[in-house]
C-alpha cells in the first residue's frame, strides 16, 4: 500500500470520527476543531504527497 493511499484512509477514518464528535458535542466544541486541524494538516500532507507523486511522474516522462 503507497503512501498516498494509507494517507487518504486516514484522512476517512478522521473525517467519519470528527462527524460524529461534532453530532455529539456540537461543531465548535474543543475536540471537533482539534479534529478538524488534525484532518487540514492531513489534507495538506495528502496535497503535498500528489503533488510530489505528479511532478516525478513528469520528470520521468521528459
Amino acid at each position: 500500500m503507497n503512501t498516498c493511499h494509507m494517507v487518504l484512509e486516514e484522512i476517512e477514518q478522521l473525517r467519519k470520527k470528527m462527524s460524529q464528535t461534532a453530532l455529539e458535542k456540537g461543531a465548535t466544541s474543543c475536540e471537533s476543531v482539534t479534529q478538524s486541524q488534525e484532518l487540514d494538516n492531513l489534507l495538506n500532507l495528502y496535497d503535498k504527497l500528489r503533488n510530489k507523486n505528479s511532478n516525478d511522474d513528469n520528470s520521468s516522462s521528459k
